[in-house]
Protein backbone atom coordinates (compact mmCIF):
# COMPACT_ATOMS: atom_id res chain seq x y z
CA UNK A 1 0.00 0.00 0.00
CA UNK A 2 1.55 3.32 -1.02
CA UNK A 3 0.93 6.64 0.64
CA UNK A 4 -0.11 9.95 -0.90
CA UNK A 5 2.72 12.43 -1.57
CA UNK A 6 1.34 14.86 1.02
CA UNK A 7 0.84 12.19 3.69
CA UNK A 8 3.48 12.22 6.45
CA UNK A 9 5.69 9.21 7.01
CA UNK A 10 4.55 7.19 10.01
CA UNK A 11 7.26 5.31 11.84
CA UNK A 12 5.32 2.68 13.74
CA UNK A 13 8.17 0.26 14.38
CA UNK A 14 11.80 1.13 14.90
CA UNK A 15 14.39 -1.56 15.51
CA UNK A 16 17.95 -0.80 16.54
CA UNK A 17 18.88 -4.48 16.76
CA UNK A 18 20.80 -3.61 19.92
CA UNK A 19 18.48 -5.48 22.24
CA UNK A 20 17.20 -3.97 25.43
CA UNK A 21 18.44 -5.70 28.59
CA UNK A 22 17.73 -2.44 30.42
CA UNK A 23 20.58 -0.59 28.72
CA UNK A 24 20.99 2.23 26.24
CA UNK A 25 23.92 3.55 24.20
CA UNK A 26 26.07 6.60 24.85
CA UNK A 27 27.48 8.74 22.04
CA UNK A 28 30.43 6.41 21.49
CA UNK A 29 28.27 3.28 21.40
CA UNK A 30 29.16 2.11 24.92
CA UNK A 31 26.23 0.87 26.98
CA UNK A 32 24.89 2.11 30.33
CA UNK A 33 21.85 1.22 32.41
CA UNK A 34 18.65 3.07 31.55
CA UNK A 35 18.56 3.84 35.28
CA UNK A 36 21.90 5.70 35.06
CA UNK A 37 21.59 9.23 36.43
CA UNK A 38 22.89 10.69 33.18
CA UNK A 39 19.94 9.21 31.26
CA UNK A 40 17.56 10.99 33.64
CA UNK A 41 19.65 14.13 33.09
CA UNK A 42 19.18 13.74 29.29
CA UNK A 43 15.44 13.79 29.78
CA UNK A 44 15.48 16.76 32.13
CA UNK A 45 17.82 18.71 29.85
CA UNK A 46 15.69 17.90 26.78
CA UNK A 47 12.48 18.91 28.55
CA UNK A 48 13.93 22.25 29.63
CA UNK A 49 15.30 22.84 26.14
CA UNK A 50 11.93 22.12 24.55
CA UNK A 51 10.16 24.44 26.99
CA UNK A 52 12.59 27.22 26.10
CA UNK A 53 11.80 26.53 22.44
CA UNK A 54 8.08 26.96 23.13
CA UNK A 55 8.74 30.25 24.94
CA UNK A 56 10.97 31.52 22.12
CA UNK A 57 8.42 30.49 19.47
CA UNK A 58 5.58 32.17 21.34
CA UNK A 59 5.21 35.57 22.89
CA UNK A 60 8.67 35.90 24.37
CA UNK A 61 9.56 39.43 25.49
CA UNK A 62 12.24 40.82 23.16
CA UNK A 63 14.72 41.45 25.99
CA UNK A 64 14.65 37.72 26.88
CA UNK A 65 15.20 36.35 23.36
CA UNK A 66 19.00 36.62 23.35
CA UNK A 67 19.65 35.20 26.85
CA UNK A 68 17.12 32.38 26.42
CA UNK A 69 18.58 31.51 23.02
CA UNK A 70 22.06 31.39 24.57
CA UNK A 71 20.80 29.17 27.40
CA UNK A 72 19.13 26.88 24.85
CA UNK A 73 22.41 26.53 22.93
CA UNK A 74 24.26 25.77 26.17
CA UNK A 75 21.71 23.06 26.94
CA UNK A 76 22.48 21.40 23.58
CA UNK A 77 26.13 21.33 24.64
CA UNK A 78 25.22 19.91 28.05
CA UNK A 79 23.30 17.13 26.29
CA UNK A 80 26.33 16.41 24.12
CA UNK A 81 28.55 16.36 27.23
CA UNK A 82 26.22 13.88 28.92
CA UNK A 83 26.44 11.37 26.08
CA UNK A 84 30.24 11.12 26.14
CA UNK A 85 31.84 8.64 28.58
CA UNK A 86 33.60 10.24 31.54
CA UNK A 87 37.04 8.88 30.67
CA UNK A 88 37.27 10.67 27.29
CA UNK A 89 39.80 13.49 27.50
CA UNK A 90 38.59 16.93 26.37
CA UNK A 91 35.01 15.68 26.26
CA UNK A 92 33.23 18.75 27.57
CA UNK A 93 31.67 21.23 25.15
CA UNK A 94 29.78 23.42 27.58
CA UNK A 95 31.63 26.56 28.54
CA UNK A 96 30.91 26.02 32.21
CA UNK A 97 32.31 22.42 32.01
Amino acid sequence: MSRAADEPVRLTRIYTRGGDAGETSLGDGSRVSKLDARIAAYGTTDELNSLLGVVLAGGCPPELREPLGRIQNELFDVGADLCVPFDVEGRLRSSRG
